[in-house]
Formats: structure tokens, C-alpha cells, sequence
């Protein structure tokens, strides 16, 4: 298994898969992907009743085998652990005739965690293997829950560094809680005066900073990232397409070898690529339904073939999904268009420089095939949220709504009767401000921890672990600069001379 990047030849850009996890982006601005896909040597019905961690390992081991059968199955039982609050990882539900896949069962209650509760082990013993001298930069944008998640998953980890930046007021009041209230020493994050795009693309630029990259390394750092442009933050989500498979087979809602969909609420592209590459390891889906929020580029992308971000960007009340700049698109394309670097590579120049670019209608006519899409505005995201609370009492959180809402429209517009599941990205509580208004129609009294208690008082029950370390976490003051001194803050922060 080797990996390569998405815009240069194979014999310009080849890396074991320890260097692909510790480099997290290529030189060239292009993303790591597999010389040659593997191709399992199990089938579906050796997948149907093991555990979450034993089908973690097997596929880990198919995108990283160079590390030891011991290595990976005690990233999988560190990761898989006593911090999730249901012993299944990702829970499965039934509602009005859809699957909702809870992916928010971890420490910081969106799905990110299930990658990144993997990804700071398999940096670490990437580190050992390439036999590394150098203490790693975790240096990541967010939206939301990657800066989170990221934080918590690297909290205190041994020769890493966490660098995060997320778009000043474009998070929740909840998630800036979360990403201010992470403890370790190692951790920081700065908020920047723009939108998760801006954080985006001055991040890569900075990765790809020769002069910078050679200060760091004198003073005895290197880049990585744990957003999902590094393989080991994209590989651990298939795991769930898988596991979810499993789980209506088993329960007799599905018979093996019957084709499902999923229904997928992304900005970055990356949880739905997971879907994707799920398929292309023979998981029998019909249908991958891709969601968005009111910034609909990826909605307009996979109707017309053009992707244009040269539009208006809109914070809404799904947070995490306001983006314009897809970044996992590109590891789609160069597989869906034979792995055509030059082509890749022209696309995504002509995105930064034009702001659009237009596939061919080949490549197309290709995706229409597996890929549905729609976005829902913010008024639609509180009707899905309170009609599946009216219907049977069931909660879900803004993001979900989104899958949830396109979901029934798809439905309804196609007359597609194949078993759906949609992935459940973020707890209830973590967007408890739309929540609460959603399901009662009343505003909270004040944002943050107290709409967390009074969405609680409201629903009844009892708090997750997750939800309940909320309100142990203090937070550190917000620190909020311009996008022109992301560069100057790093240089500052690791004191580099």
C-alpha cells in the first residue's frame, strides 16, 4: 500500500502510508490517496456479527498495513473505549421508516470523533516508524467540531502540537465552549475574522509555505493536519458504513446483498467520501445522498457538473456545513475520472483562480449515477426537526435535519423505496439554541450551558457523559486575530527563531 497525491504522477509523489498520515497534504496542494484501492480478501456475511473495534481493525489494516496487526488493534481499543456513552460506538435507530446512524456518541458529540479518536495514535506511531525526530504540528481549520474533537483526541499526546483555527461568531455557543474548554497543554485555538472557508485556505497555504516549512523543521517541528484532507482522519469513517450495513441484516430488515442509501449532511465532503470509498470495497449501496445547508454549492455541483463557489456565504443554524470550498470533492473526481492528475490539478487551479470549474459530461453523466442531492434552508431544518419530535418524540440536531429533510425529498420526487440510512452527525444538545425553538417554538432564556438545561428540563432523561462535561470544562478567553496572522501566531506560539 502506497499513497499518492491527487495532482501529480505516481513517481513524483509516492509516500509509504505513515508519511501520507504524518504529511496530512501533499506539496502540491493535492490530497493522498491509494496507488492501487485494496480490495478485501473477506466478504460481507465475515463482517456481520463482530464488534465495532474487530471491524475497525479490518479495515485500518487494508489502508495501513504497515503497521502490525498488535499496533492496530490497540489504536482501535484505545479509540473505541470508555469514552463513548453507548457500547455500540454508532447506535442505529429506526423512525418514520428511515435509519438514523448516531455518529455523536463520543467525547465531544459529533462524528469526528470517530476518527478522531484514531487519528493522534496513528500520527504518533507514524512518527515511530519513520523513525522521526521532529515534535508534529497538528495545524487544522474548523467549522466547528473538527477543532474539538481534534483537540480532545491530541489533549496532552507526547511531541504534538494542536494549532486550530475556526471563522469568529461561526460556530455555536456550544462548540466554543467545547474547543475553548479543552485541557492539555499542547492545545490552542484562535478564532479568525472571516468565514471557514478563509481559515481553510490560509491553512493550506501555510502548509505549502516552503520558507516556513523550513523554519519549523530547524526548529524541530513539522506539519500535519487532522482535518479530513489527512487519510487518517477520512479511512476510520468507512468503518460505520460497514457496521450499519451489518446491523439491518442482522435485525432482518435487509437481506445480504440488498443495496442500501445513505443520506449524508456535508460541507467538506469528506463523511460522504467514506460512503464512497465503502462502495468501492463492495458495500452494495444504491444511492449516495448528498445534503446540504443553504451554502448549496455541492447541491449545484451535482446538478449541473460546475462547481462554482462565487456565491454568497451564509451562517445558518447548521454551523459545521458552511463551507464553499469542498475540499474532499477532489479525492472523488480523481476517482471517478480515472485518476487524471492533470486534469485534477487544472480543476482546482482554475477553482482558486476563476472560483469555478466545470467537469466533463462524461464524468457527469458517471456521478449522477450513484449521487443524489439537495440542501435545506433554515426555516425547513426546524420544521424536519420538529416534525420527527411530533411524530414519535425523536430528537435530532440541525445537521441531521438537513440529511433528515433532503432525505424526504428525495423520497418523495424519486419514489426510491431503498432502505435509507441517514448518518446523525452531532448531538441534540450541541445545538440546543435551534433545537429547543424547533421543538416548543419559544427562544431560550440565554445561549450556551443554560439552553443546554433548559432544552434538558424540556426533553427529561438523563445528560451523556459528554453532555455532562460541558458543564465541568472552563473555558480560556477567545482569541480572535485577522486571516492575514495565522502565519504570525504560529510562528509566535511555537516561539521559532
Amino acid at each position: 500500500m502506497k499513497y499518492r497525491s491527487t495532482r501529480s504522477s505516481v513517481s513524483a509523489s509516492v509516500l509509504s502510508p505513515a508519511s501520507a498520515l504524518i504529511q496530512g497534504l501533499a506539496p502540491d496542494g493535492g490530497l493522498y490517496v491509494p496507488v492501487k484501492f485494496p480490495k478485501p480478501t473477506w466478504d460481507l456475511q465475515d463482517l456481520l456479527h463482530v464488534s465495532y473495534q474487530t471491524l475497525a481493525a479490518k479495515i485500518l489494516t487494508l489502508f495501513f498495513p504497515d503497521f502490525s496487526s498488535q499496533q492496530i488493534q490497540q489504536v482501535v481499543s484505545d479509540a473505541y473505549s470508555s469514552q463513548w456513552d453507548d457500547e455500540e460506538i454508532t447506535p442505529l435507530v429506526k423512525h418514520d421508516d428511515n435509519y438514523y446512524l448516531e455518529l455523536y456518541h463520543g467525547p465531544t458529540l459529533a462524528f469526528k470523533d470517530v476518527a478522531l479518536q484514531v487519528l493522534p495514535w496513528l500520527i504518533t506511531r507514524s512518527v515511530t516508524l519513520e523513525k522521526m525526530n521532529k515534535d508534529i504540528v497538528i495545524l487544522t481549520a474548523t467549522s466547528g467540531d473538527t477543532g474539538t474533537a481534534s483537540m480532545r483526541g491530541f489533549s496532552d499526546q507526547a511531541g504534538t502540537q494542536v494549532i486550530v483555527f475556526y471563522p469568529y461568531g461561526g460556530v455555536s455557543p456550544v462548540q466554543l465552549k467545547q474547543m475553548l474548554g479543552q485541557k492539555g497543554q499542547n492545545l490552542r485555538a484562535f478564532a479568525i475574522k472571516g468565514n471557514f472557508d478563509d481559515a481553510q485556505t490560509e491553512v493550506k497555504r501555510i502548509f505549502n509555505d516552503q520558507d516556513f516549512k523550513a523554519k519549523l523543521a530547524h526548529n524541530g517541528y513539522q506539519f500535519s493536519s487532522a482535518n479530513s484532507m489527512n487519510i487518517g482522519r477520512l479511512m476510520p469513517q468507512i468503518v460505520y458504513y460497514f457496521y450499519a450495513y451489518a446491523k439491518l441484516v442482522n435485525r432482518g430488515e435487509i437481506k445480504l446483498g440488498d443495496q442500501v442509501n445513505f443520506a449524508v449532511p456535508t460541507g467538506n465532503f469528506g463523511d460522504i467520501l467514506a460512503g464512497y470509498y465503502a462502495k468501492k470495497l463492495s458495500l452494495p449501496i444504491h444511492k449516495l445522498i448528498c445534503a446540504s445547508d443553504k451554502n448549496n454549492v455541492l447541491t449545484d455541483f451535482f446538478h449541473t457538473g460546475t462547481y462554482n463557489r462565487l456565491r454568497p456565504f451564509y451562517i445558518t443554524n447548521s454551523p459545521a456545513m458552511d463551507i464553499l470550498v469542498s475540499s474532499n470533492l477532489e479525492r472523488l473526481l480523481f476517482d471517478a475520472d480515472k485518476e487524471n492528475e492533470q486534469e485534477i490539478a487544472a480543476w482546482m487551479q482554475a477553482l482558486d483562480q476563476d472560483g469555478h470549474y466545470q467537469v466533463s459530461e462524461s464524468l457527469f453523466t458517471k456521478l449522477q449515477q450513484l449521487f443524489a442531492s439537495g440542501y435545506a434552508e433554515e426555516d425547513q431544518v426546524e420544521q424536519e426537526i420538529n416534525r420527527l419530535y411530533q411524530l414519535d418524540g425523536y430528537v435530532i440536531d440541525p445537521h441531521t435535519a438537513v440529511g433528515s429533510y433532503v432525505t424526504k425529498q428525495y423520497h418523495e420526487q424519486t419514489g426510491d423505496t431503498t432502505p435509507t440510512i441517514i448518518n446523525s452527525t452531532a448531538s441534540p444538545y450541541k445545538f440546543p439554541e435551534t433545537v429547543f425553538h424547533a421543538v416548543t417554538g419559544r427562544q431560550v432564556d440565554a445561549k450556551g450551558l443554560s439552553a443546554i438545561k433548559q432544552l434538558h428540563d424540556f426533553l427529561g432523561g438523563s445528560l451523556t457523559q459528554g453532555v455532562q462535561a460541558l458543564f465541568d470544562n472552563q473555558p480560556r478567553a477567545e482569541q480572535v486575530i485577522t486571516k492575514d496572522k495565522m502565519e504570525a501566531i504560529i510562528d509566535e506560539q511555537l516561539k521559532l527563531k
